[in-house]
């Protein structure tokens, strides 16, 4: 085909309606597969964009559910069954969202695996399918024909079948009846993040999945004629749970961008969101904010490209929301219409299937100052001034949640008291695939210990301070490194992710913090300079001498969500795996 018939194709695409117009059922099914079924008599689809956000495939769910039903024929004449595993390689687009769902019809459990990202390279990227592949154990790995050889060597080294997308397309359909919708079966097996050397697989049950959805939706009010854009991976919860499979059970039209088209072009999000009539609903982690408010910064003319007036839910969550980002996003797109009251924080975790807390719409960023010597535990220190940390208001629980705040002996905290946040309801996972010592460590009674740290306040509004597993303890006082980290941001020339902080033990057996931070400058005289500059900050931070490495950029490493891995940092560093640049004492 010729560019350009090509080009005239695209023009004549039309993306899938905003409306539904029969009476909305908010996730009221008792299995996905009753969901795609109801939306799949409306109009309403998936809609799939490429770099430059031009619509190139509309999907009605019409048509992804006929798809589906080939694609599970397709699976069960493959020998698979109720209760056996298919990975898929979660690209974004027709494909995936087809098996993904197929698998659901057939009864078979679909695990989605991440792509490969720009860093790593090919042999990391073999390593950590294999990995999980390995924990999985699925009967067959099905990939897009492009990462045929990558995926191949990774299915062949765990001894599981492996297929392209169209070796798979070439199969004849069984034309078996399809086993009975059951809401107590698993739906799927998600991979939560940081999971790529220890993986946990999360089992999630049809009753779990639909009790999440639906107490997303009614947190976040959807109306009618509303419409999602996302570029969120289809491996990560958020990107899986809340922009593909919520819009399917709430009948709502989404379009999407792949994600590495979204790290090249990153406006190309905004301009989607200006250019389709009626979007309303968006998510992103702090850093998507972030890198297009820096990337808007040196340009003008920013209510001549963008129309964000419509955006009336711009959610925020899978990484600790910083109220300094948020502002900054609101400086540079005022203009275009974007309102603060937009935003809606959020808390959750692919352990509770994805929501536990959202904000209400319409009140946006809330913080709280917070004393640091409350966060870190220690008693006060009268002779220096206080220091304060803002706090972001993640919101109150979903419908069908049960908050508690605990302290180190379990007993329940109250208001304000800073401890280990737990949660309990129908949308808490099954179990970890094959790991009852794991789901025994954070399932308890039925309540899920989260791993992380916060306190509630009088209204039952939930504060997330920290990670409990990247607390930095060193002579009895907690170190948030997010603190250290945000510190070293602060300098010249610093951007998110750029560094990561952890303890790491001295010569004399002291935990010591250790920082380690992407470093540009070549010139030996300088890095010495910016080295002891870093060294000064931290020191401000926590009191003490700190080890400072200078590293290459894209080093650090980060989990299967684009997020920064501090625990695999730190695995890296002390193993020898990532070499700092050596400086004069």
């Amino acid at each position: 085909m010729k560019i350009s018939d090509v080009v005239a194709e695209q023009a004549n695409l039309i993306p899938t309606p905003n409306l539904d117009p029969r009476p909305r059922r908010f996730a009221d099914f008792g299995t996905f597969c009753e969901a795609l079924d109801f939306a799949a008599a409306g109009p309403c689809g998936l809609n799939f964009h490429d770099a430059r956000a031009v619509l190139t495939h509309a999907y009605p769910y019409a048509q992804l559910r006929a798809d589906a039903l080939i694609a599970a024929q397709r699976l069960i004449a493959h020998g698979l069954g109720a209760g056996d595993r298919v990975a898929l390689i979660a690209e974004t687009g027709a494909d995936f969202a087809a098996l993904f769902c197929g698998a659901m019809y057939a009864g078979v459990w679909p695990v989605p695996l991440p792509l490969p990202t720009s860093f790593g390279g090919k042999e990391n990227y073999i390593d950590q399918i294999a990995v999980q592949l390995g924990s999985s154990d699925p009967a067959l790995l099905l990939y897009p024909d492009e990462l045929d050889g990558m995926c191949a060597i990774a299915a062949e080294r765990q001894g599981c079948p492996g297929m392209s997308w169209s070796a798979f397309a070439e199969t004849t359909p069984a034309g078996a009846a399809l086993p009975a919708p059951d809401p107590d079966a698993i739906s799927y097996l998600q991979y939560s993040s940081g999971s790529t050397r220890f993986p946990h697989g999360v089992a999630v049950t049809h009753r779990a999945l639909l009790a999440n959805l639906a107490g997303h939706s009614h947190g976040m009010a959807f109306q009618p004629g509303d419409r999602a854009i996302s570029w969120l991976p289809l491996y990560h919860d958020m990107g899986l749970v809340g922009c593909f499979l919520s819009p399917i059970a709430n009948q709502v039209s989404v379009d999407y961008l792949r994600t590495e088209d979204f790290a090249r072009r990153p406006l190309a999000w905004l301009d989607l969101i200006s250019r389709n009539s009626g979007t309303t609903l968006s998510y992103s982690p702090t850093f998507g904010y972030d890198i297009c408010a820096r990337r808007i910064s040196s340009q003008s003319h920013v209510a001549e490209r963008f129309d964000l007036s419509r955006w009336r839910v711009a959610g925020n969550g899978a990484d600790m929301i910083r109220p300094d980002v948020m502002q900054s996003f609101v400086n540079a797109f005022a203009d275009a219409g974007f309102k603060a009251s937009s935003f809606l924080p959020s808390y959750g975790l692919a352990e509770a299937t994805l929501a536990v807390t959202l904000m209400p719409p319409g009140e946006g960023i809330r913080v709280e100052l917070v004393e640091e010597e409350r966060l870190s535990g220690a008693p006060r220190d009268l002779s220096r001034p206080a220091r304060y940390r803002a706090i972001v208001n993640c919101g109150v629980a979903v419908r069908g949640m049960d908050l508690e705040v605990r302290g180190e002996t379990g007993e329940a905290l109250a208001h304000h008291h800073i401890g280990k946040v737990w949660c309990r309801g129908t949308s808490v996972m099954h179990s970890y695939f094959r790991d009852a010592e794991a789901t025994e460590a954070c399932m308890v009674g039925g309540w899920l210990d989260t791993g992380d740290m916060g306190y509630l306040n009088e209204e039952g509004y939930l504060f997330i301070v920290g990670r409990a597993k990247d607390m930095i303890i060193i002579n009895g006082k907690n170190h948030w490194p997010q603190d250290i980290e945000w510190a070293v941001e602060q300098l010249p020339g610093f951007h998110q992710g750029d560094i990561a902080a952890f303890s790491v033990e001295a010569d004399n057996g002291e935990e010591t913090p250790a920082v380690l931070v992407h470093c540009r400058v070549s010139d030996p005289d300088e890095r010495i300079k910016l080295r002891n500059q870093i060294r000064d900050k931290v020191r401000s931070i926590t009191g003490m001498h700190c080890v400072i490495e200078l590293v290459p950029p894209r080093t650090l490493p980060r989990t299967s969500s684009g997020k920064l891995s501090r625990a695999k940092a730190k695995k890296l560093y002390l193993a020898g795996e990532i070499e700092p640049y050596k400086l004069a004492a």
